[in-house]
């Protein structure tokens, strides 16, 4: 890892963000939300920016401050501000989702939380912007996952900005025709942005990299990655036009969303099409657990955009395509999130260990912090799950959907078992555990203050 150092705060955003996951699959098993709610319900809202903010944006933000000085192989600059901005999202979120309490008639709450929320979200995530913008700034010109990861926080900032603005409607501060027709007709492109923009493009950058690192498969850019880059930069454009006509009352992209879907289900074909070529190039023969478990959250992907794509699917799967709109997220989104944690956990935790003493004794490898014949199973009954789950809202069964997501459930915290015996090198042999010299690693917290 060229030009990169541990991101000490990068594990409480793990952790945070693994709780905000436990807690938004227990909503869902409880019956909040939809299939028991509309699509547009406040219940539905507050689960939905939960896992959207709180499991993945945490779990995303944690990963960059890793992962992006490793991307452009030069240091984070501004690690200062990580632990601010966690402090600031974790409030925002909670005071989000208290204003969609007092939507839904919650007493003791206020709709005024919403753009508080909102406003203490935009902080958080400006202070993560300013220092991922600044590494990148400082590196140019930028390797290709690295222009991923640029368009992704682009994406970030106009999903933030958009969002404060529903806010503010929903709270009766703004009653402007503009700022109520951007609520009626901008939701499914702020889900668009954040959902597609921030989580899915930057996902598909950092992959690249991981993907090629961890299967020792060529790093070489393809046309075909950048034409991934190029379409799916310009689909992002094109929604956020889309938003800003709508703020101006303009009619002037009528039939934009379809030309957007076109060039966002092309870029995740190639996408896909670059996944298989890593596979088949790889010089590692046996794949590790995380990136077996990755390829079934590829297939989600690919599943998902293409069914969003065809009209008989699409109308097949719910309100708001909601089964579909299921499948992307706990799919591909958190199916790749937990893979990728499964590695990444036990590699930080085996560097924040090891690595002081390498070299002076022997140490253990990074597969031995972790049990991959018990985790494969928790791997293949989370996928299972989240199968049954997609197909019982095809189905229109909430009944079915509340078991299979209580099966989701199980499986997720099975793997953060997992995670836990990791940190706490559970599955080392005792005489490798703790040589001399090796820093015991904290659950979550830093060993260590924070390098700038």
């Amino acid at each position: 890892m060229p030009g990169a150092t541990l991101s000490p705060w990068t594990m409480s955003y793990f952790a945070a963000a693994c709780v905000f996951l436990v807690v938004g699959q227990c909503a869902m098993v409880a019956g909040y939300g939809y299939p028991f709610a509309a699509v547009e319900a406040p219940a539905t809202l507050a689960v939905v920016h939960v896992v959207a903010i709180g499991w993945l944006g945490l779990l995303m933000a944690g990963a960059l401050l890793q992962f992006v000085p490793v991307l452009v192989a030069a240091p984070l600059r501004g690690g200062r501000l990580a632990l601010p901005a966690l402090a600031l999202l974790i409030p925002g979120l909670l005071l989000l989702v208290g204003g969609f309490a007092a939507l839904a008639g919650v007493e003791g709450v206020s709709p005024v939380m919403l753009p508080s929320g909102a406003l203490l979200l935009a902080m958080g995530f400006g202070l993560v912007i300013i220092m991922l913008a600044a590494t990148l700034l400082a590196a140019r010109p930028l390797p290709l996952p690295a222009r991923f990861v640029a368009t992704g926080l682009g994406a970030l900032i106009a999903a933030v900005l958009a969002g404060g603005a529903f806010t503010l409607v929903l709270s009766g501060t703004v009653t402007s025709p503009a700022a109520i027709a951007l609520l009626l007709k901008g939701v499914p492109l702020h889900a668009a942005l954040g959902l597609g923009g921030w989580l899915t493009f930057t996902a598909i950058g950092v992959s690249y990299r991981l993907l090629s690192m961890f299967m020792l498969s060529p790093d070489d850019t393809r046309a075909t990655s950048r034409a991934v880059w190029w379409m799916g930069a310009a689909a992002l454009a094109i929604v956020v036009a889309s938003i800003v006509l709508i703020a101006v009352d303009s009619d002037g992209m009528e039939g934009a969303t379809s030309v957007a879907t076109f060039l966002a289900v092309s870029a995740a074909v190639l996408y896909s099409a670059d996944v298989l070529r890593l596979y088949r190039e790889r010089r590692r023969n046996v794949l590790e657990l995380n990136t077996r478990a990755s390829y079934a959250a590829f297939a989600a992907l690919l599943a998902s955009v293409i069914m969003f794509a065809l009209p008989i699917t699409r109308a097949a799967a719910g309100e708001g395509a909601a089964a579909l709109v299921y499948l992307f997220v706990f799919g591909w989104l958190t199916g790749l999130g937990l893979a990728q944690l499964y590695k990444i956990v036990p590699f930080l935790t085996w560097l924040e260990c090891y690595g002081p003493v390498l070299g002076r004794v022997a140490v253990p490898r990074v597969q031995d912090l972790v049990e991959e014949n018990r985790a494969s199973l928790w791997f293949f009954v989370y996928y299972l799950a989240v199968i049954a789950a997609t197909l019982s809202l095809f189905a229109e069964s909430p009944a079915a959907f509340r078991v299979a997501t209580l099966a989701q459930l199980c499986a997720t915290v099975g793997l953060m078992v997992e995670l836990v015996r990791a940190r706490m090198l559970s599955s080392v042999a005792a005489p490798l555990r703790l040589p001399a010299g090796a820093p015991r690693p904290h659950l979550f917290l830093p060993i260590s203050r924070p390098q700038e």
